[in-house]
């Protein structure tokens, strides 16, 4: 076991893991930070991204203790940053997925927030093409993706009264 000293969602959080553990292990069994899905253990789906030091990153591929003082973000701290930055209700990205429907099961909702998070973060307007290949990481069953696209479009408008 090694303890780790990890900047989560805006908290430090100690926690002892063992030192094979992934990022998304510590998240979600240490941490009871479950948003990041625990897929397919392999990188394949995306499921389990969160942002790193502002960077989309896969949980299940990285160790939890290589990303020792750096900015984890995970889906659960969308919310609180943004009213932290002067916002109200949830944050625009959720805002907008959550208008176009772009929510089905909700399995791989977190990671293609996060994703696009990321995204507008370092281009607020991206083409259909940027979205795409922004998205490309992370794999949906339910929705055929065109709402997920409707979504990040519309959060970078910034529309969503």
């Amino acid at each position: 076991m090694r303890v780790l000293r990890l900047h989560v969602n805006g908290d430090c959080a100690e926690v002892a893991a063992p030192e094979h553990w992934t990022l998304l292990e510590v998240l979600r069994y240490k941490l009871g930070l479950t948003g990041s899905k625990q897929g397919c253990d392999k990188g394949d789906c995306g499921a389990c991204t969160v942002l790193i030091d502002g960077v989309p990153t896969l949980a299940c591929l990285s160790l939890a203790a290589t990303v020792e003082g750096k900015q984890i973000t995970t889906i659960e701290g969308l919310v609180p940053a943004h009213r932290a930055a002067g916002g109200e209700g949830v944050d625009p990205v959720q805002n907008a997925f959550d208008k176009t429907g772009a929510l089905q099961c909700g399995f791989c909702q977190p990671g293609m927030i996060l994703s696009a998070k990321a995204l507008l973060a370092k281009n607020p307007n991206p083409s259909l093409k940027e979205i795409q290949e922004s998205l490309a990481g992370n794999l949906c069953r339910c929705t055929g993706y065109t709402q997920i696209y409707e979504a990040v479009v519309l959060a970078a408008k910034g529309d969503l009264a």
